[in-house]
């Protein structure tokens, strides 16, 4: 997607140049299959094209589906997909991310992507500055429920801070590149993923779900070291 949304404006990257530079940071090479979510009219698409082996656009409004459809003729290794990419199928076999998204969506698509029954090996996507802090770790904890959610199978962290001006108009919020790997070795086992997140936030948002696990108490829940939710979690016995 070449906009970023912030309630209903949009606000579009500087420039194929600029997308470029974006990319270098990536681990993206020439043999890889890469997906665009909301690929808008195929700027992010069309760099990601000439990098590598294959691309895979989602765009689901009509008229920039159009926009893409007639940009992307000449790339013979740009798929495109219409539709919401939150209710699309995901590509099969090895795959990576890289997208700059909608921020109200962020966290729907970060799940989507992450709890997939075949994820990417890894995620690139410009967000909001204030999601991709909830999504890393700050010392030695997470802030937010998502962040220590995925944790057991993922690595996050921010790639390249944006400017403000990298972006026409100038969003009033500022952005970021956010990696997220996945872990060559899962600190969790795979098939807990879902229960082990469902648990999180219960911990999080219910003290009594907190209060009745291993956890320590002198601590609230955004305190708490991956180490001691992996301890309290192999207590609760999660499915």
């Amino acid at each position: 997607m070449k906009r970023l949304v912030t309630s209903h404006s949009q606000h579009f990257l500087r420039g194929n140049a600029f997308i470029a530079e974006l990319v270098g940071h990536s681990n993206i090479r020439k043999n890889d299959t890469v997906i665009d979510i909301g690929a808008g009219s195929g700027a992010i698409t069309a760099v990601l094209a000439r990098r590598a082996k294959k691309v895979v656009a989602y765009e689901s409004e009509p008229s920039a589906y159009s926009r893409l459809e007639h940009n992307m003729k000449r790339f013979s290794n740009v798929e495109i997909v219409r539709g919401d990419f939150l209710r699309a199928e995901l590509p099969e076999g090895r795959y990576k991310v890289f997208s700059n998204i909608p921020f109200h969506i962020s966290s729907s698509i970060v799940r989507r992507l992450t709890c997939s029954t075949n994820p990417p090996v890894s995620i690139y996507l410009i967000v909001q500055k204030q999601f991709a802090q909830k999504m890393i770790v700050e010392g030695v904890h997470f802030h937010s429920a998502l962040g220590m959610g995925i944790a057991p199978w993922w690595t996050a962290r921010v790639r390249r801070s944006l400017r403000r001006t990298d972006f026409t108009p100038p969003p009033a919020v500022d952005a970021v590149l956010l990696e997220l790997k996945l872990r060559d070795t899962p600190l969790l086992p795979r098939q807990q993923m879902q229960s082990y997140m469902d648990w999180i936030e219960r911990c999080y948002a219910d003290p009594r779900t907190f209060a009745r696990s291993t956890a320590p108490k002198h601590k609230k829940p955004s305190e708490l070291t991956l180490e001691e939710w992996l301890s309290a979690a192999r207590n609760a016995h999660l499915g």
